[in-house]
């Protein structure tokens, strides 16, 4: 079994651009190959026209037939246009494919982040390295990468050709562009840093956007539009400006190739013009030069392009490595979970946790035992470290001293996904995914065998009666359509449909109405028979009926027993059970109900 400390990923050193774009779109060489060939067959075809042109010019000089010329250059005009287009689709449809592939991947290795490494992350950030910058993969794999190869290989056969016309007008061409070539190259530092900075804006104006719409009730209930528009819009700008300075230095490097081949085109041309005057070479020879002068665009253009979109891919590359390299959890099936018994055994043996370094602890040397089946409920003020046993248990967190068991065995050896598989959990916001309801029933239940017991035990058969489309009504984003108390059956029934055989609920009975809360009262109690339950309540009506309470404060767990006893023994207990549950004439009478509240934490927000 893996631990979890072995479960996340090691960061891998970043490898260089080009291995990154060769092992993407190694599965697709082949396809990139006969790209290629098309693409220098349709160079071949365009260098051939120009030396067509010079027998044409020669011959009609000489007063020969042209026919022969004529039909070949209509010949070559046709295969320029049929093998082009050819060869074009299958490259875009291959950097397609790449950009496919690149989404998939990524999007698998972010769903199975370790809960640290997102919390560290924006969701709008991560969001983007899988939309935007893998977009740009489709350029720098045909442009880059493509491009390079047939405009280097379509440059070298128009050089070699220019060379057998005249060396002298060739060294007059090179010249040029080799001058051009050197400001190219002190432009790149600058492209790939604007490049790179224009998808970090991209990234950060993404957050901008998910943190507004992901709570777009709240701030429309603070009337806080105008300033979450002001900060979006401004995220916007800085993005805009990112994106200027990076058109501007790529329209930099487009302009100096444009302006390097006209000054080649004059140039040969006046040069070439005294050579032909003087009879160094003929007429033909000068036209045929300057037609590949003008050949030489397409080759250079590419190129150019190649260099410009290098910048950019390399950019967002690094972007998707970054992603890539943060640490997930294993991937792995459920295997058979030790223990043969429906429920399950849980200790904390001095368990000590907290969430970053430099930060208060939220468990200091905690420990307790619960024994199969039953339940077991925990109280305490917010900040106590309540929820935070549910994330340890869960393996969302790994304690930083101590250990935690599950069935006498530390959930270290257990795999990650038999772990979970073993539990049920109710989160404190029971968040409901944008789908139909079926399909948040079943999420992660893929098996519907016991679907309508449980919309029985959740009390849930009235809301698929009263849905327009039953089980396959679609409930809007994250359950809109859903009252809160609504969305809170639909989280239970969901962690019941996976067998639990330890059932975790987070405040799962918080907005539910008091007769749909005495409902789930009964649920659980029935649940309770064959599995262990753990429940986080603020109500008193929810824990008096526990086998056994756990009261923690300041993230230690200050005294377990049972409502009656700790009323008698905690006056932490006694006072919470006085003013934060509901009031009860019990707790009423107890030693401390009248001692003042006690006050409030100043740690991060626990509970």
């Amino acid at each position: 079994m893996g631990t979890a400390r072995d479960t996340a990923t090691a960061p891998r050193a970043a490898p260089h651009v080009w291995q990154v774009l060769l092992g993407y779109v190694r599965p697709y060489r082949y396809r990139l190959l006969v790209g290629c060939l098309l693409a220098l067959a349709t160079a071949a075809a365009g260098l051939a026209l120009p030396l067509a042109a010079k027998h044409l010019v020669d011959n009609l000089g000489a007063g020969r037939s042209v026919g022969g010329e004529v039909f070949l250059m209509g010949v070559l005009l046709l295969a320029t246009a049929t093998i082009g287009p050819l060869g074009n689709y299958l490259l875009r449809r291959t950097a397609e494919s790449v950009v496919l592939d690149a989404r998939r991947r990524l999007t698998s290795r972010l769903l199975r982040l370790t809960i640290e490494a997102a919390d560290r992350n924006e969701p709008g950030d991560l969001m983007a390295r899988v939309t935007s910058d893998t977009t740009l993969l489709r350029q720098i794999t045909t442009e880059s990468l493509v491009g390079a190869v047939t405009g280097s290989l379509t440059l070298v056969a128009t050089v070699t050709v220019m060379a057998l016309l005249d060396p002298v007008l060739l060294a007059v061409t090179l010249g040029v562009l080799c001058c051009a070539g050197l400001v190219l190259r002190l432009l790149a530092p600058r492209i790939r840093q604007a490049s790179q900075d224009a998808q970090a804006a991209v990234g950060r104006m993404g957050s901008a956007l998910e943190r507004s719409l992901g709570a777009l009730r709240t701030i429309k209930a603070a009337g806080a539009e105008a300033a979450e528009e002001r900060a979006v819009h401004t995220a916007a700008f800085a993005s805009w400006q990112a994106s200027v300075r990076a058109a501007k230095w790529l329209v930099c490097a487009a302009q100096i190739a444009e302006l390097a081949l006209q000054a080649a085109f004059f140039t040969v041309l006046a040069v070439g013009g005294a050579r032909a005057a003087s009879g160094a070479i003929g007429l033909g020879t000068l036209i045929a030069f300057l037609m590949y002068v003008f050949s030489l665009i397409s080759p250079v253009q590419q190129l150019v392009s190649a260099f410009s979109e290098y910048q950019v891919g390399a950019a967002a590359i690094a972007r998707i490595q970054e992603a890539e390299r943060l640490p997930t959890e294993s991937a792995g099936r459920a295997a058979a979970t030790p223990g043969d018994a429906p429920s399950a055994e849980l200790e904390f043996r001095h368990v000590g946790f907290r969430y970053a370094t430099g930060t208060a602890p939220a468990h200091r040397d905690v420990s307790f035992t619960v024994p199969r089946g039953g339940l077991t409920a925990f109280v305490g003020p917010s900040g106590a470290g309540k929820s935070t046993v549910f994330s340890l248990v869960e393996r969302f967190y790994t304690p930083t001293s101590g250990h935690i068991l599950l069935d006498g065995v530390d959930i270290d050896e257990w795999e990650t996904v038999t772990l979970r598989a073993a539990i049920g959990y109710v989160e404190q916001d029971a968040p409901v995914l944008s789908g139909t309801l079926r399909e948040n029933l079943l999420l992660g239940a893929p098996e519907p065998d016991r679907l309508h017991e449980i919309l029985r035990v959740a009390r849930l058969e009235d809301l698929v009666e009263r849905l327009p489309e039953g089980l396959d009504t679609p409930l809007g984003h994250r359950g809109s359509r859903l009252s809160g108390g609504e969305r809170q059956r639909v989280a239970i029934a969901r962690a019941l449909l996976r067998r639990p055989r330890l059932l975790l609920l987070d405040e799962a009975t918080s907005q539910l109405d008091a007769v749909n809360e005495a409902a789930l009262r009964d649920t659980v109690a029935e649940v309770s028979r064959d599995t262990t339950v753990l429940v986080i309540a603020h109500r008193l009506s929810t824990v008096t009926s526990a086998d056994r309470i756990v009261v923690m404060e300041d993230g230690v767990v200050r005294a377990i027993g049972t409502h009656e006893e700790l009323v008698r023994s905690d006056a932490l207990y006694a006072r919470l059970s006085a003013t934060q549950f509901l009031s009860s004439p019990t707790t009423a009478e107890g030693p401390d109900a009248l001692s003042p509240p006690l006050p409030a934490p100043t740690r991060g927000a626990r509970t």
